[in-house]
């Protein structure tokens, strides 16, 4: 088979105009947002507007396009989408995507791959301009970039086997979603609604059922592995799980080790983040040493009333995460939730017993979501050795 290199320019069209014609201004169209685009390629879902309230100042893009994100972040992150599936014959979106339509010579799903090779993103984040924070990927260089070109049925058969290696990584995301889903609903199932309290549950404020609360180390961290690993807010997610992806170390007095470490068993609380974020929350279940930092707060209760794992659920909830967004005291850009306040707040407090039985369906779930995290990167691997050996460096 043989294979030369081209400009995508020379066989796609970047940015097509749109084209006069007579429409219904009252028709709804698909309306595409950046947000609506996945991180690392697909779009959530269309919105729909009224066709006279897009016709000028948002991209215009046709049935089977490709978006590309140009602004930083959202190009680095692979925010890329192929429009074969959408619902009308044109549609509008954010005008800080590139769009680019496929030639007669090249398969628009081929190129929507190649746009999110490794080696593209890594040159067009080398190639951006503008200033810090609205960074952008100049039109030029995705023209110019360089890609294989082998015939059509060779390029459909490779955009294939790249659909299925894609499709592979999306399902156990998915399962990962959906894990989090049933155990947010078990705790639903299990405890019923807490604005409601329809169990009838004793109710007390969080400090009658606290024993302890510690602010975290406020030693500098570094990155050269010296002293204690130590979490920090980033270490938490916002669905109440410890991530460990980018850990940093510090040193500590090992006098200070008692004070500035955790055990498993405590609950982490972060006290000081943007508005959305403040408040997150999650149990370290490891018998490994690790610090905490000065942005998070170690609980630590009287376990004959309430297990951790059940007042992470609680506050992890849709309820308790608005009752933190309102109890957060806003500063320039963040919010603060001090333990004092996080004391004064209300907790149902069910038996023990019925907690125990949240906490195993917990351990089952952690069990079989770290199963799938441990998968995920082997899926990503095998995309990328895919998407290399298809497109390679090029440019």
């Amino acid at each position: 088979m043989t294979t030369h290199s081209v400009a995508i320019g020379e066989v796609a069209v970047l940015n097509p105009k749109q084209p006069g014609r007579a429409a219904d201004n009252s028709m709804m169209v698909p309306f595409i947002p950046m947000a609506a685009v996945r991180e690392n390629g697909g779009v959530v879902a269309e919105d729909r507007r009224l066709l006279a309230d897009l016709d000028n100042g948002y991209t215009y893009f046709e049935k089977g396009d490709v978006l590309l994100a140009k602004i930083t972040p959202c190009f680095e992150n692979g925010k890329a989408a192929h429009l074969g599936s959408l619902s009308h014959p044109f549609g509008f979106g954010s005008t800080e995507f590139h769009v680019l339509r496929a030639g007669p010579h090249l398969d628009s799903r081929y190129l929507y791959h190649a746009v999110r090779s490794p080696h593209f993103l890594r040159s067009g984040a080398s190639r951006m301009t503008g200033s810090a924070g609205q960074q952008r990927v100049p039109a030029a260089f995705v023209a110019r970039y360089q890609i294989p070109l082998p015939p059509l049925p060779a390029q459909r058969r490779i955009a294939e086997r790249l659909d299925k290696a894609d499709a592979i990584r999306r399902k156990r995301q998915e399962s990962l979603r959906l894990l989090d889903e049933f155990l947010r609903s078990t705790f639903l199932e299990m405890f019923g609604d807490p604005v409601r309290n329809e169990r009838g549950w004793e109710t007390s404020q969080m400090g009658d059922v606290i024993a302890e609360t510690q602010y975290g180390t406020s030693a500098l961290a570094n990155t050269h592995g010296h002293g204690l690993p130590v979490l920090r807010m980033n270490n938490i997610t916002p669905a109440g799980a410890i991530d460990l992806t980018a850990i940093k170390w510090c040193e500590i007095e090992a006098r200070d080790f008692d004070k500035y470490t955790v055990r498993r068993g405590d609950l982490l609380f972060n006290r000081t983040n943007s508005p959305e974020l403040v408040g997150k929350t999650a149990v370290w279940d490891r018998d490994e040493l690790y610090a905490f930092a000065g942005y998070l707060v170690r609980v630590r209760f009287d376990q004959l009333r309430v297990l951790p794992e059940y007042v992470s659920g609680y506050l992890n909830s849709a309820y308790g995460k608005h009752m933190l967004f309102e109890k957060a005291k806003p500063s320039i850009n963040m919010s603060n939730i001090s333990p004092t306040e996080l004391k004064r707040l209300p907790i149902p407090i069910p038996p023990v017993a019925t907690q125990l039985r949240y906490v195993k369906v917990l351990e089952t779930v952690k069990l079989a979501t770290r199963r799938m995290q441990n998968a995920i990167p082997v899926s990503d691997s095998l995309f990328g050795a895919l998407a290399h050996r298809a497109f390679g460096a090029q440019a």
